[in-house]
């Protein structure tokens, strides 16, 4: 059986806002000092009749608060988040009680037939994700912006305009990127929720579907997968120049040991005579 978040159901719009703040968010100690009302993920009350929903990779969802009171919630919040982002990326909609209409997003509006604690968890779960997906989205592209000279430089001279550490501070960037994206947000798991209440399943793919979240992080494995090869062509290029460079190196030491070896000849058979 699903629990209201808003029992007396009087409240027929809802505002509703997600925002990616920090790279995580410690939420058994936001536990001790809120009232939790559900978990997997974290559901507290807020405010005269709010409730957030908060995962531990470091987005809160926010419904039904007013100005005011999420001003004054998400600056408490900041004292359970780890490095937080100073300009968080943010999702909003707005959630309309229609019990008659098919769950799904219209106009911008999405259509609820209730609003339980697990209907707010599964669209907080989507608008989750695609708050993480925006945000690198952005610092993906950045990352391009880095390595796009280093092809470009290989393209017109064949020569390398930057360092190879800088190259690898990139592919460092893309490992951290997916290692966030597959092992702690998990992107396109469905959530655990669903296992309880397989009958949310069909709004949670309508949602999943409405904000693109598999296709975007297919384009994302797709931009990631291209800077590390990319990456890897450029270093391995770089690691044969060193190489050649070093055979060099060696070729001419011979060659001028040869040539002192045969003025240290020349010298002695002139002083021989």
């Amino acid at each position: 059986m699903q629990t209201l978040a808003f029992p007396t159901e009087k409240t027929d719009t809802i505002k509703t806002q997600a925002l990616f703040i920090g790279e995580a968010i410690d939420c058994r100690s936001l536990e001790k000092d809120y009232d939790c009302i559900a978990t997997l993920p974290f559901v507290v009350k807020v405010g005269a009749a709010g409730v957030a929903v908060l995962f531990p990779y470091g987005v809160v969802v926010l419904f039904g608060l007013s100005q005011a009171e999420e001003t004054d919630f998400l600056k408490k919040l900041t004292a359970y988040v780890s490095e937080p982002f100073p300009n968080p990326e943010m999702e909003s909609v707005e959630i309309k009680l229609n019990p008659e209409k098919s769950e799904r997003v219209k106009n911008g509006v999405l259509c609820l037939k209730q609003y339980s604690v697990e209907h707010l968890q599964i669209v907080a779960d989507v608008l989750g994700k695609t708050v993480v997906l925006a945000h690198y989205e952005t610092k993906l592209a950045s990352v391009f912006d880095q390595v796009e000279p280093f092809t470009a430089s290989l393209q017109k001279n064949y020569e390398l305009t930057r360092p190879g550490k800088e190259l690898l501070h990139e592919l460092g960037s893309t490992f951290l990127f997916q290692y966030k994206m597959v092992a702690r947000v998990e992107i396109i798991d469905k959530p655990e929720l669903l296992w309880e209440f397989p009958e949310l399943e069909n709004l949670y793919l309508r949602l999943e579907d409405e904000y693109e979240i598999r296709e975007r992080h297919q384009a994302l494995e797709r931009k990631l997968d291209l800077i590390y090869r990319t990456s890897q062509t450029v270093l391995e290029l770089m690691e044969h120049r060193t190489s050649l460079r070093v055979e060099w190196y060696i070729v001419i030491l011979i060659v001028v040991e040869i040539v002192l070896s045969v003025y240290e000849l020349f010298i002695r058979d002139l002083l021989l005579r």
